[in-house]
């Protein structure tokens, strides 16, 4: 029925993960159709090799494209592919626009106001009884005529190159047969940060029982980090390793598929970590837990039952003891024990381990 589809989402990390299930699908409905995605260019390594893609477009959006006369001269790049169908799961106005202006047969997805104008059928970008890429499957059934779901959770793929050199970090940081659990402390929002001493703590619990310890997480992440190792009574063990800003996306996922657990904030890496089949426990504050928990059920997400969850807010607007009380409720000995758990679960590297074949999270609330 459709010969070139294209799929826009320019959101962030996990935003884009979370609608690879949506290629796969696709190419399952649709298995002789030409299917792209248009993306935000810091974002390539996410999707650059899926295999369920015959093309990635690539956006600047805060660079060469983040100016009128080079965003026109994107959209008309766009029109001369004559896509047929336009699939936008990004609600904002610039995804809305290269939607609306692709000049594809058919429009649908998630469009800002006034834009919707433009779109043969609109849907909500979120319903809020369902995870997110449940809404994304929406889309497909109610605006594309879909019926076959094929969903096999997140997917991305890295060259062999990179699996070469990851592992070869890997081994070149950790003892033979040593297990290692993965730590991103950072996100977006402040209010999805669980406490550092938090985490310091849990490190100085691993690294005291032969289990290593690695930081991860972006350039933006390095003053977190550094507060939080300095809070460590085994800072200077050599279980301990900081990979803070060292890896690119890539790279990043190469070597957690090294790594037994995931101990990790809601943010990009944790979902880059679900795609890489890692176990892992995820402390979850402002977000909200149903609609972007980790997407495998050897997953779990812990939140405390406050009232105020999910508030969607960067900045904790509590005072007193109330104060960031979503996370500082969640405490180390609960961490540490579903750490454990699936430590002794699963104990492998994640690249070891089989694919699941459920995605919904096991959710812990206090």
């Amino acid at each position: 029925m459709y010969k070139k589809i294209l799929v826009i989402n320019l959101m962030h990390i996990g935003d884009l993960l979370l609608t690879t299930p949506i290629f796969r699908t696709l190419r399952t409905n649709f298995p002789d159709a030409y299917i792209a995605l248009l993306a935000d260019k810091k974002l390539a390594d996410l999707v650059k090799l899926n295999e369920n893609l015959d093309e990635c477009l690539f956006i600047d959006k805060k660079g060469d494209d983040n100016n009128i006369p080079n965003f026109v001269n994107f959209i008309k790049k766009v029109r001369d592919k004559k896509f047929d169908l336009v699939i936008n799961l990004h609600r904002n106005e610039r995804a809305s626009t290269l939607a609306s202006f692709s000049g594809a047969k058919k429009i649908v997805g998630y469009a800002k106001p006034g834009f919707s104008l433009f779109f043969n059928k609109v849907l909500p970008n979120l319903n809020q009884e369902e995870h997110q890429i449940d809404s994304h499957f929406d889309v497909l059934r109610e605006a594309v005529g879909i019926e076959k779901i094929d969903d096999r959770g997140l997917e991305m793929w890295i060259g062999d190159d990179i699996k070469i050199g990851t592992e070869k970090i890997f081994r070149a940081n950790f003892p033979a047969g040593t297990k290692v659990v993965a730590f991103n402390i950072g996100a977006s929002w402040m209010t999805k940060r669980w406490i550092d001493a938090y985490f310091a703590e849990c490190a100085d619990i691993l690294i005291n029982r032969g289990i290593g310890v690695a930081f991860l997480g972006g350039d933006m992440d390095k003053g977190i980090v550094g507060a939080c190792v300095e809070q460590m009574r085994q800072k200077n063990n050599p279980l301990l390793k900081i990979f803070t800003g060292d890896f690119t996306l890539a790279e990043l996922a190469g070597f957690l598929d090294n790594c037994s657990v995931m101990l990790t904030t809601d943010s990009g890496p944790m979902h880059i970590g679900v795609a890489r089949n890692i176990p892992l426990v995820c402390m979850f504050g402002a977000s909200p837990v149903l609609g972007f928990s980790p997407y495998d059920e050897k997953d779990i997400a812990i939140k405390s039952p406050v009232p105020c969850h999910p508030c969607n807010k960067h900045i904790c607007p509590n005072v007193g003891d109330d104060n960031f009380a979503c996370m500082k409720k969640i405490t180390v000995e609960l961490v540490m024990k579903y750490v454990d758990e699936l430590l002794e679960t699963y104990g492998q590297p994640a690249k070891d381990l089989p694919r699941s074949k459920k995605f919904k999270c096991r959710v812990v609330e206090l």
